[in-house]
């Protein structure tokens, strides 16, 4: 077994497999990708057979020395790659040898990259995971952000062909987003005007944002205050707090809260509002349970066909 070794950790970047599932009746939130289809397109372009661990690099400035030959593909945000200086293509699959030096530039259109390698990275789990959750101070190496010096074992691989993802399928971060939202159980704590003000109103995301969830700016949805226990929440799902500006609950969630809940976003909207900064353009749709049917089976079709859409690097 060989290693990268951290150069520079740039602004953030944490370690992420899949998420930790099914320890939440210990307060312990699922982490994971924030981006989760960038994260899996990177996995299906190294051929890797299970979700890896990868590095999530947030804004940018993120480097690493490798100390193995083997394969790697960066996916996600518009992040200037090199290798030893020369410039790469995200969406594809790089072989790198021994010494190589591979480095992400600053964001230029979304917000968060991945760095996978073929394998994936090899770290001892906590609670079956290797996601870095910083508040709870679990997974990856210490709980903590990646920093400058640290090893990242990682096996050697060779991958006979290499892979990338046609440009006419990568996402464009700089779109603004809709987020589908379905409504939950406390949907007619609201009335039809609120309803009609929620799906109206422009919103933007607010300098308030990060890992555990993106607050929105706008007009103020005014509702009249009600008292609820706190009680479990599932990702995507969508809070008012007292001031009626939204707050959409991603992977760093805490477990518990006390706010009322309109409903929850698609997954895959959710993980593209992941991708978004300061400023971003956001509205709500509404979404039924027969379109939330066919949105999941339009998505199985998306993955199940997705790597047949790769083209093949010589």
């Amino acid at each position: 077994m060989s290693a990268f070794v951290v150069l520079k950790a740039g602004v953030l970047a944490t370690l992420q497999d899949q998420g930790r599932f099914g320890y939440a009746h210990l307060g312990l939130t699922q982490g994971g990708p924030a981006d989760y289809a960038s994260y899996r397109i990177a996995d299906l372009l190294l051929q890797n057979p299970n979700p890896s661990c990868q590095i999530e690099v947030s804004v940018g400035g993120f480097s690493v020395l490798a100390l193995t030959d083997t394969v790697f593909c960066v996916t996600g945000g518009a992040m200037p790659l090199t290798v030893n200086g020369q410039p790469k293509n995200l969406w594809h699959t790089h072989r790198i040898k021994k010494d190589d030096v591979i480095e992400l530039g600053f964001a230029k259109s979304g917000l968060r990259c991945y760095l996978a390698v073929a394998g994936g990275f090899k770290l001892p789990k906590d609670f079956g995971s290797n996601s870095t959750v910083l508040r709870e101070k679990i997974g990856g190496i210490g709980g903590a952000a990646l920093e400058p010096g640290q090893f990242l074992p990682a096996a050697s691989v060779y991958r006979p062909l290499l892979w990338a993802l046609p440009e006419k399928l990568w996402p464009d971060y700089s779109a603004p987003l809709e987020l589908g939202l379905l409504p939950g159980y406390q949907q007619h704590w609201f009335d039809e005007s609120q309803w009609q003000q929620l799906y109206s109103t422009d919103y933007q995301v607010s300098a308030l944002y990060d890992r555990m969830g993106y607050r929105l700016q706008g007009d103020p949805l005014l509702y009249q205050p009600r008292a609820l226990l706190s009680e479990g929440i599932c990702y995507g799902a969508v809070q008012l707090p007292p001031d009626g500006l939204p707050i959409v609950l991603l992977n760093d969630r805490q477990t518990l809260g006390g706010y009322p809940k309109p409903g929850v976003v698609l997954a895959r909207h959710a993980a593209a509002l992941a991708q978004c900064k300061q400023g971003h353009p956001i509205r709500f749709y509404p979404v039924s349970p027969e379109q939330l049917k066919a949105e999941q089976m339009q998505q199985g079709r998306y993955w199940a066909e997705l790597a047949m859409e790769f083209r093949s690097l010589v």
